[in-house]
């Protein structure tokens, strides 16, 4: 199999699944180091396919879906159980945690994908967090950073709001 014949799988398997797939599970399957993998899909991307890389393994966004509410809300915690805790809220009012932002003094704006939408996906984020004893991107930012948060409507996002606020998660806006 050639690369353009490769990259071409590698958009088949990720259009057939409804949830995100692992690099290392599309590199086994097409028998290549998980890195040509990776290669792969920057140069799929640059091509301008639609690719997202979470956390939880490689999707494609597919436009046709449903849309949803979006609100992006600044919140705080001050350690990993509060960050858990923040999160399920979300998630246990229905709600799906897209990404977390920081404000970097030197970088700027620091975006990472999480796609967190059930306590599945919150245990491995959480679990991961743990195995690889790194620090969440809020830690930069002593606790403040910012998540885009979706939601079937504004009721869904409004509850949540709340939720976070009574719990002081969440920084009220002025």
């Amino acid at each position: 199999m050639n690369a353009n014949e490769r990259r071409q799988e590698i958009l088949n398997i990720l259009s057939k699944s409804e949830e995100p797939v692992k690099g290392i599970d599309i590199s086994e399957q097409l028998d290549v180091s998980r890195q040509v993998i990776v290669q792969d899909i920057a140069i799929l991307r640059a091509r301008g396919e639609n690719i997202l890389a979470t956390p939880q393994g490689y999707l494609i966004i597919k436009i046709h879906e449903k849309r949803k509410t979006t609100k992006t809300i600044v919140c705080t915690h001050k350690n990993n159980k509060e960050l858990e805790e923040e999160l399920r809220t979300i998630i246990d009012l229905g709600g799906k945690i897209v990404d977390v932002i920081v404000e970097h003094p030197l970088y700027g704006e620091i975006r990472s994908q999480l796609q967190i939408g059930s306590r599945h996906d919150l245990s491995l984020f959480i679990d991961n967090l743990k195995a690889t004893k790194a620090e969440p991107l809020s830690s930069l930012t002593d606790g403040i950073h910012l998540h885009t948060i979706e939601a079937d409507d504004e009721n869904t996002l409004r509850r949540i709001k709340e939720a976070l606020l009574e719990k002081k998660y969440l920084i009220k806006e002025d």
